[in-house]
């Protein structure tokens, strides 16, 4: 089956994203349903983007629930076979989705179909096997796995590659384990290993922002939880996938870097820089333990 604009539904996950989210949803046809997943369990919010978009329904979530269990909340409350994940700091391309929705007629068993960068300097993909594939610059190629900020899902193929496994149902699509960071390499991996395939549309363009997704004024609290959690998920995505120790040995040199800078910026007496490796260092030190990932940015407004 193919995708059209009635079988496709988008899901967003925000958290304070108030700046950028009128740009990336007025990048989006009015056609298409979106589907917002408030973390900061926002009303006025809420009340503000469902009066000015028709197409949008945003669900408030009562915590905040990170970037997994966001997309699943937005994933299964969509009525559609198809879901384009995007970030609020994505603004897609005039022929985006006619890009993707052209491609998915000529990969009927596609489980992934990503739209590209427009940035050549961040590629939003990995290679199958670090091999370059010539064609890329035309033609839909095959990848290895594909950044979580803009990814389509083919519910029922990813459901039909787990359900043999008796899978969890939640795991069907992101792992909820993950708050932030290698949820969308994990799913990919798993899909992977399932013999899924998974394809980047040379011709279907994003633009990115990059760390935008959430209002400026909260800066320094988002950037100390990205911290804690990027070194938590490289760790535990390790551990899954591989192994606890080569999780810990992989984990350990950067987690003696960490102590070491912190030491540094407590002596020049830095603030933030010391709770960035702070925090670096106690999101390696909770995985270790086996702690979840717990740790969660200090915004009160």
């Amino acid at each position: 089956m193919s995708i059209s604009r009635q079988n496709l539904s988008i899901v967003i996950v925000t958290f304070k994203s108030n700046d950028v989210i009128h740009d990336c949803i007025k990048s989006i046809d009015e056609e298409i349903q979106i589907i917002i997943v408030d973390n900061s369990n926002d009303i006025d919010f809420k009340k503000k983007i469902e009066n000015t978009y028709k197409n949008v329904k945003c669900i408030l979530s009562s915590e905040n629930l990170g970037m997994g269990r966001g997309n699943n909340l937005g994933i299964q409350s969509s009525s559609t076979d198809f879901v384009l994940i995007l970030n609020p700091d994505v603004i897609l391309e005039k022929n985006s989705i006619n890009e993707l929705i052209n491609a998915s007629k000529k990969f009927l068993n596609f489980s992934v179909l990503a739209p590209i960068s427009s940035d050549p300097k961040y590629p939003n993909y990995k290679h199958l096997n670090n091999i370059k594939q010539s064609n890329e610059k035309d033609s839909p190629f095959k990848v290895k796995s594909v950044d979580g900020f803009a990814m389509l899902i083919n519910k029922k193929k990813i459901n039909q590659i787990f359900d043999s496994e008796n899978y969890k149902k939640e795991f069907h699509y992101f792992d909820e384990n993950f708050f932030m960071y290698l949820e969308n390499d994990d799913l990919c991996k798993r899909i992977i290993d399932k013999k899924g395939e998974i394809y980047v549309v040379p011709t279907s363009k994003i633009n990115h922002l990059g760390a935008k997704a959430v209002d400026h004024k909260y800066k320094n609290e988002i950037e100390f939880s990205r911290n804690w959690h990027w070194v938590w998920s490289k760790f535990y995505f390790q551990k899954k996938h591989f192994s606890y120790p080569r999780a810990f040995i992989f984990g350990l040199p950067k987690f003696f870097s960490s102590i070491l800078k912190y030491l540094l910026y407590f002596i020049i007496n830095n603030t933030n820089k010391k709770k960035i490796y702070l925090n670096r260092s106690l999101g390696f030190y909770n995985a270790a333990i086996g702690k979840k990932s717990w740790y969660r940015p200090n915004i009160n407004s």
